[in-house]
Protein backbone atom coordinates (compact mmCIF):
# COMPACT_ATOMS: atom_id res chain seq x y z
CA UNK A 1 0.00 0.00 0.00
CA UNK A 2 0.97 3.38 -0.62
CA UNK A 3 1.82 5.78 2.24
CA UNK A 4 2.76 9.26 2.00
CA UNK A 5 2.69 10.41 5.82
CA UNK A 6 3.17 8.38 9.04
CA UNK A 7 3.24 9.37 12.52
CA UNK A 8 6.19 7.50 14.71
CA UNK A 9 8.18 8.23 17.76
CA UNK A 10 11.94 8.30 17.71
CA UNK A 11 14.65 8.04 20.53
CA UNK A 12 18.30 7.92 20.36
CA UNK A 13 20.21 5.92 23.32
CA UNK A 14 20.81 6.62 26.71
CA UNK A 15 24.57 7.01 27.56
CA UNK A 16 25.86 4.65 30.12
CA UNK A 17 26.92 5.73 33.79
CA UNK A 18 30.56 6.42 34.94
CA UNK A 19 31.80 3.50 37.28
CA UNK A 20 33.24 4.91 40.48
CA UNK A 21 35.75 1.46 41.06
CA UNK A 22 38.95 1.52 43.02
CA UNK A 23 41.49 -0.75 41.50
CA UNK A 24 42.56 -3.73 43.44
CA UNK A 25 45.53 -5.71 42.70
CA UNK A 26 47.49 -8.34 44.79
CA UNK A 27 50.85 -6.41 46.25
CA UNK A 28 49.50 -3.07 44.50
CA UNK A 29 49.13 -0.95 47.85
CA UNK A 30 46.21 1.59 47.22
CA UNK A 31 45.65 1.84 43.77
CA UNK A 32 43.44 4.06 43.27
CA UNK A 33 40.24 5.26 41.20
CA UNK A 34 40.12 3.01 38.62
CA UNK A 35 35.97 3.65 37.18
CA UNK A 36 35.78 3.98 33.37
CA UNK A 37 33.32 6.20 31.52
CA UNK A 38 30.03 5.08 29.99
CA UNK A 39 29.55 4.25 26.39
CA UNK A 40 27.41 7.15 24.17
CA UNK A 41 24.21 6.30 23.33
CA UNK A 42 23.16 5.19 19.72
CA UNK A 43 22.33 8.21 17.53
CA UNK A 44 19.21 8.58 15.23
CA UNK A 45 19.57 8.38 11.44
CA UNK A 46 18.24 9.12 8.33
CA UNK A 47 19.43 7.17 5.32
CA UNK A 48 17.92 9.08 1.81
CA UNK A 49 17.27 5.85 -0.46
CA UNK A 50 16.85 6.48 -4.08
CA UNK A 51 14.90 2.96 -5.06
CA UNK A 52 12.41 3.66 -2.07
CA UNK A 53 9.07 5.04 -2.94
CA UNK A 54 7.13 5.11 -0.61
CA UNK A 55 6.77 4.97 4.00
CA UNK A 56 4.89 2.04 4.12
CA UNK A 57 7.39 0.13 5.78
CA UNK A 58 6.50 2.33 9.25
CA UNK A 59 2.82 1.52 9.00
CA UNK A 60 3.29 -1.78 11.52
CA UNK A 61 5.68 -0.11 13.86
CA UNK A 62 5.54 3.71 15.46
CA UNK A 63 7.98 3.73 17.85
CA UNK A 64 12.02 3.69 16.91
CA UNK A 65 14.87 3.53 19.58
CA UNK A 66 18.61 3.45 19.46
CA UNK A 67 20.08 1.45 22.15
CA UNK A 68 21.94 2.25 25.18
CA UNK A 69 25.32 2.43 25.90
CA UNK A 70 26.61 0.03 28.03
CA UNK A 71 28.27 1.73 31.92
CA UNK A 72 31.75 2.25 32.70
CA UNK A 73 33.42 -0.42 34.10
CA UNK A 74 36.73 -1.38 36.80
CA UNK A 75 40.13 -1.19 35.57
CA UNK A 76 39.38 2.46 33.52
CA UNK A 77 37.45 0.04 31.13
CA UNK A 78 35.27 1.96 29.13
CA UNK A 79 31.57 1.18 28.14
CA UNK A 80 30.54 0.29 24.62
CA UNK A 81 28.64 2.68 22.90
CA UNK A 82 25.24 1.99 21.95
CA UNK A 83 23.99 0.71 18.65
CA UNK A 84 23.08 3.64 16.42
CA UNK A 85 19.43 3.14 14.47
CA UNK A 86 19.28 3.87 10.66
CA UNK A 87 16.15 4.96 9.18
CA UNK A 88 15.75 4.82 5.92
CA UNK A 89 13.39 6.90 3.60
CA UNK A 90 12.54 7.89 0.15
CA UNK A 91 13.78 10.83 -1.20
CA UNK A 92 11.61 13.75 -0.64
CA UNK A 93 10.50 13.17 2.62
CA UNK A 94 10.37 16.16 5.36
CA UNK A 95 10.17 15.48 9.47
CA UNK A 96 7.71 17.74 11.02
CA UNK A 97 7.38 18.71 14.49
CA UNK A 98 3.82 16.82 15.30
CA UNK A 99 3.76 19.80 18.02
CA UNK A 100 5.14 23.06 16.11
CA UNK A 101 4.42 21.95 12.38
CA UNK A 102 7.89 22.84 11.89
CA UNK A 103 9.77 21.32 9.10
CA UNK A 104 12.90 19.60 11.15
CA UNK A 105 14.91 17.85 8.00
CA UNK A 106 13.99 17.88 3.92
CA UNK A 107 15.82 14.89 2.84
CA UNK A 108 16.30 15.62 -0.74
CA UNK A 109 19.47 14.36 -1.18
CA UNK A 110 19.90 10.60 -2.72
CA UNK A 111 22.14 8.24 -0.63
CA UNK A 112 22.55 11.22 1.95
CA UNK A 113 23.06 9.43 5.70
CA UNK A 114 21.65 12.33 7.93
CA UNK A 115 22.14 12.43 11.94
CA UNK A 116 18.62 13.48 13.24
CA UNK A 117 19.11 13.12 17.05
CA UNK A 118 22.33 12.53 18.87
CA UNK A 119 22.59 9.76 21.39
CA UNK A 120 23.19 10.90 25.57
CA UNK A 121 27.06 11.31 25.92
CA UNK A 122 28.44 8.54 28.08
CA UNK A 123 29.34 9.81 32.14
CA UNK A 124 33.10 10.30 33.29
CA UNK A 125 33.85 7.61 35.81
CA UNK A 126 36.01 8.30 38.86
CA UNK A 127 39.17 8.15 37.70
CA UNK A 128 38.87 11.49 36.33
CA UNK A 129 37.88 13.16 39.40
CA UNK A 130 41.54 12.19 41.63
CA UNK A 131 42.65 15.36 42.84
CA UNK A 132 45.69 16.33 45.52
CA UNK A 133 42.70 17.39 47.63
CA UNK A 134 40.75 14.39 46.90
CA UNK A 135 42.83 10.94 46.02
CA UNK A 136 39.47 8.52 46.40
CA UNK A 137 37.06 9.96 44.52
CA UNK A 138 33.46 7.88 45.10
CA UNK A 139 31.70 9.87 42.70
CA UNK A 140 31.25 8.85 39.22
CA UNK A 141 28.88 10.82 36.10
CA UNK A 142 25.76 9.58 35.33
CA UNK A 143 25.21 9.19 31.58
CA UNK A 144 22.94 11.84 29.87
CA UNK A 145 19.26 10.98 28.30
CA UNK A 146 18.99 10.27 25.20
CA UNK A 147 16.81 12.76 22.95
CA UNK A 148 13.02 11.76 22.29
CA UNK A 149 10.63 13.41 19.28
CA UNK A 150 7.66 12.36 18.27
CA UNK A 151 7.41 13.36 14.05
CA UNK A 152 5.59 13.57 10.82
CA UNK A 153 7.40 12.11 8.00
CA UNK A 154 5.93 13.25 4.99
CA UNK A 155 6.49 12.47 1.61
CA UNK A 156 6.71 14.91 -1.27
CA UNK A 157 8.07 13.57 -4.55
CA UNK A 158 11.07 15.81 -6.42
CA UNK A 159 9.69 16.35 -9.58
CA UNK A 160 11.01 18.94 -12.44
CA UNK A 161 7.01 18.48 -14.14
CA UNK A 162 3.61 17.51 -12.68
CA UNK A 163 0.70 16.74 -14.63
CA UNK A 164 -2.56 18.53 -13.57
CA UNK A 165 -6.20 17.31 -14.59
CA UNK A 166 -9.65 15.96 -13.94
CA UNK A 167 -9.74 12.24 -13.66
CA UNK A 168 -9.65 9.80 -16.83
CA UNK A 169 -7.94 12.89 -19.04
CA UNK A 170 -5.35 10.59 -20.13
CA UNK A 171 -2.45 11.98 -17.62
CA UNK A 172 -1.47 7.90 -16.86
CA UNK A 173 -1.34 7.19 -20.58
CA UNK A 174 0.81 10.06 -21.19
CA UNK A 175 3.24 9.53 -18.56
CA UNK A 176 3.11 5.97 -19.77
CA UNK A 177 4.29 7.15 -23.36
CA UNK A 178 6.88 9.50 -22.58
CA UNK A 179 8.70 7.18 -19.73
CA UNK A 180 9.26 4.01 -18.78
CA UNK A 181 6.70 4.64 -15.71
CA UNK A 182 3.56 1.79 -16.30
CA UNK A 183 0.75 2.83 -14.20
CA UNK A 184 -2.55 1.51 -14.05
CA UNK A 185 -4.51 2.57 -17.50
CA UNK A 186 -8.48 2.39 -17.53
CA UNK A 187 -11.31 3.73 -18.96
CA UNK A 188 -13.02 5.04 -15.92
CA UNK A 189 -12.02 7.20 -13.20
CA UNK A 190 -9.74 7.24 -10.77
CA UNK A 191 -8.16 4.59 -12.06
CA UNK A 192 -4.95 6.20 -10.32
CA UNK A 193 -4.70 6.03 -6.86
CA UNK A 194 -1.61 7.09 -6.10
CA UNK A 195 1.57 8.92 -7.56
CA UNK A 196 3.85 8.02 -10.61
CA UNK A 197 7.31 9.16 -11.15
CA UNK A 198 8.59 8.85 -14.70
CA UNK A 199 11.99 10.04 -16.49
CA UNK A 200 11.69 11.54 -19.14
CA UNK A 201 14.65 11.00 -21.82
CA UNK A 202 15.80 13.45 -24.06
CA UNK A 203 19.02 12.29 -25.13
CA UNK A 204 22.06 10.24 -23.78
CA UNK A 205 22.43 12.99 -21.48
CA UNK A 206 19.33 15.12 -20.53
CA UNK A 207 16.15 13.79 -19.27
CA UNK A 208 14.04 15.46 -16.75
CA UNK A 209 11.73 14.02 -14.57
CA UNK A 210 7.52 13.96 -14.30
CA UNK A 211 5.01 13.25 -11.96
CA UNK A 212 1.03 11.83 -12.24
CA UNK A 213 -0.95 12.25 -9.24
CA UNK A 214 -4.63 11.41 -8.87
CA UNK A 215 -7.18 13.41 -11.17
CA UNK A 216 -8.45 16.55 -8.93
CA UNK A 217 -12.24 17.49 -9.27
CA UNK A 218 -14.01 20.52 -8.20
CA UNK A 219 -14.00 20.88 -4.08
CA UNK A 220 -10.48 18.83 -4.51
CA UNK A 221 -9.29 21.68 -1.55
CA UNK A 222 -12.03 21.20 0.38
CA UNK A 223 -11.46 17.73 0.87
CA UNK A 224 -13.72 16.16 -1.90
CA UNK A 225 -11.76 12.65 -4.21
CA UNK A 226 -8.45 12.15 -4.07
CA UNK A 227 -6.44 14.79 -5.54
CA UNK A 228 -6.42 17.19 -2.09
CA UNK A 229 -4.67 14.11 -0.31
CA UNK A 230 -2.10 14.15 -2.88
CA UNK A 231 -1.26 17.64 -4.63
CA UNK A 232 1.36 18.11 -2.11
CA UNK A 233 3.46 15.57 -4.73
CA UNK A 234 3.38 18.54 -7.22
CA UNK A 235 4.43 21.36 -4.59
CA UNK A 236 8.41 20.94 -5.78
CA UNK A 237 8.01 21.13 -8.94
CA UNK A 238 8.79 23.39 -11.44
CA UNK A 239 6.11 23.46 -13.76
CA UNK A 240 2.77 22.54 -14.07
CA UNK A 241 1.44 20.65 -17.39
CA UNK A 242 -2.38 21.07 -17.33
CA UNK A 243 -3.85 18.40 -19.39
CA UNK A 244 -7.39 19.61 -20.51
CA UNK A 245 -9.12 16.58 -22.45
CA UNK A 246 -11.15 17.82 -25.44
CA UNK A 247 -13.47 15.17 -25.46
CA UNK A 248 -14.57 15.94 -22.09
CA UNK A 249 -18.14 17.18 -21.52
CA UNK A 250 -16.93 19.76 -19.76
CA UNK A 251 -15.64 22.68 -22.20
CA UNK A 252 -11.83 22.95 -22.32
CA UNK A 253 -12.16 26.58 -20.61
CA UNK A 254 -14.17 25.30 -17.82
CA UNK A 255 -11.94 22.63 -17.13
CA UNK A 256 -8.63 24.69 -16.88
CA UNK A 257 -10.53 27.22 -14.90
CA UNK A 258 -12.01 24.36 -12.26
CA UNK A 259 -8.04 23.46 -12.01
CA UNK A 260 -6.64 26.77 -11.39
CA UNK A 261 -9.01 27.65 -8.62
CA UNK A 262 -8.44 24.65 -6.65
CA UNK A 263 -4.42 25.00 -7.56
CA UNK A 264 -5.16 28.12 -5.93
CA UNK A 265 -7.13 27.40 -3.30
CA UNK A 266 -4.89 24.58 -2.17
CA UNK A 267 -1.15 26.32 -1.89
CA UNK A 268 -0.61 29.68 -3.54
CA UNK A 269 3.11 28.49 -4.13
CA UNK A 270 1.67 26.07 -6.65
CA UNK A 271 -0.81 28.43 -8.26
CA UNK A 272 2.52 30.76 -9.14
CA UNK A 273 4.38 27.63 -11.19
CA UNK A 274 5.02 28.31 -14.29
CA UNK A 275 2.50 26.48 -16.06
CA UNK A 276 1.51 25.02 -19.85
CA UNK A 277 -1.67 23.32 -21.55
CA UNK A 278 -1.32 20.01 -23.22
CA UNK A 279 -4.74 19.40 -24.62
CA UNK A 280 -5.24 15.53 -25.08
CA UNK A 281 -7.39 13.20 -27.00
CA UNK A 282 -7.50 15.09 -30.23
CA UNK A 283 -7.56 12.05 -31.93
CA UNK A 284 -11.43 11.13 -30.64
CA UNK A 285 -13.00 14.39 -32.10
CA UNK A 286 -13.14 15.88 -36.24
CA UNK A 287 -10.51 17.84 -36.83
CA UNK A 288 -12.86 20.93 -37.91
CA UNK A 289 -14.74 20.11 -34.72
CA UNK A 290 -11.33 19.87 -32.97
CA UNK A 291 -10.06 23.10 -33.86
CA UNK A 292 -12.88 25.17 -33.26
CA UNK A 293 -13.24 24.20 -29.32
CA UNK A 294 -8.89 25.28 -29.38
CA UNK A 295 -9.59 28.15 -31.16
CA UNK A 296 -12.25 28.73 -28.88
CA UNK A 297 -10.36 28.58 -26.05
CA UNK A 298 -7.33 30.17 -27.00
CA UNK A 299 -9.89 33.18 -27.46
CA UNK A 300 -11.50 32.85 -23.64
CA UNK A 301 -8.06 32.99 -21.69
CA UNK A 302 -6.87 35.96 -24.42
CA UNK A 303 -4.13 34.06 -26.07
CA UNK A 304 -3.67 33.74 -29.79
CA UNK A 305 -2.39 31.25 -31.40
CA UNK A 306 1.02 31.70 -33.04
CA UNK A 307 1.31 28.40 -34.97
CA UNK A 308 -0.16 25.48 -36.27
CA UNK A 309 0.49 21.77 -35.59
CA UNK A 310 -1.35 19.44 -37.35
CA UNK A 311 -3.80 21.98 -38.53
CA UNK A 312 -5.06 22.79 -35.15
CA UNK A 313 -4.24 26.32 -33.17
CA UNK A 314 -1.25 26.19 -30.93
CA UNK A 315 0.58 28.62 -28.95
CA UNK A 316 4.03 29.08 -27.68
CA UNK A 317 5.58 32.19 -25.28
CA UNK A 318 8.90 32.10 -23.59
CA UNK A 319 7.75 34.50 -21.12
CA UNK A 320 4.25 34.45 -20.74
CA UNK A 321 2.02 31.86 -18.74
CA UNK A 322 1.11 29.67 -20.76
CA UNK A 323 4.22 28.22 -21.77
CA UNK A 324 2.86 26.82 -24.75
CA UNK A 325 -0.52 25.41 -25.71
CA UNK A 326 -0.38 21.73 -27.39
CA UNK A 327 -2.49 19.86 -28.76
CA UNK A 328 -1.40 15.69 -28.20
CA UNK A 329 -2.93 11.89 -28.12
CA UNK A 330 -0.99 9.78 -25.99
CA UNK A 331 -2.32 7.05 -27.56
CA UNK A 332 -2.09 7.50 -31.30
CA UNK A 333 1.70 9.24 -30.26
CA UNK A 334 1.12 12.72 -31.72
CA UNK A 335 3.41 15.53 -31.05
CA UNK A 336 4.60 13.06 -27.99
CA UNK A 337 8.05 14.40 -29.02
CA UNK A 338 7.39 17.97 -29.91
CA UNK A 339 5.57 17.87 -26.42
CA UNK A 340 8.88 16.41 -24.81
CA UNK A 341 11.26 18.93 -26.42
CA UNK A 342 8.72 21.86 -25.38
CA UNK A 343 8.64 21.24 -21.61
CA UNK A 344 12.80 20.49 -21.85
CA UNK A 345 13.27 23.85 -23.56
CA UNK A 346 11.20 26.12 -20.66
CA UNK A 347 13.06 23.61 -17.80
CA UNK A 348 16.54 24.76 -19.15
CA UNK A 349 15.21 27.94 -19.75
Amino acid sequence: MFTDSIVITVASGKGGAGSAAFHREKFVIAGGPSGGDGGKGGSIYFYIDPNADSLSKYRGKHHHKAKNGANGGNSQMYGKGGEDLTLIVPVGTQVIDTETEEVLVDLTEPNKRVLFLEGGKGGLGNMHFKSSTNQKPTYAQPGLPGIEKRVRLELKLIADVGLVGFPNVGKSTLISVMSAAKPEIANYEFTTLKPNLGVVDIDDYSSFVIADIPGIIEGASEGRGLGLEFLKHIERTKLSLFCLDIAREQSLFEQFTTLKKELENYSEKISKNSYAIAITKIDAMESDEAKRAISEFMSQINIKPTEEIDGLASFESETENPKFIMPISSSAHQNIQKLKFALYRILKG
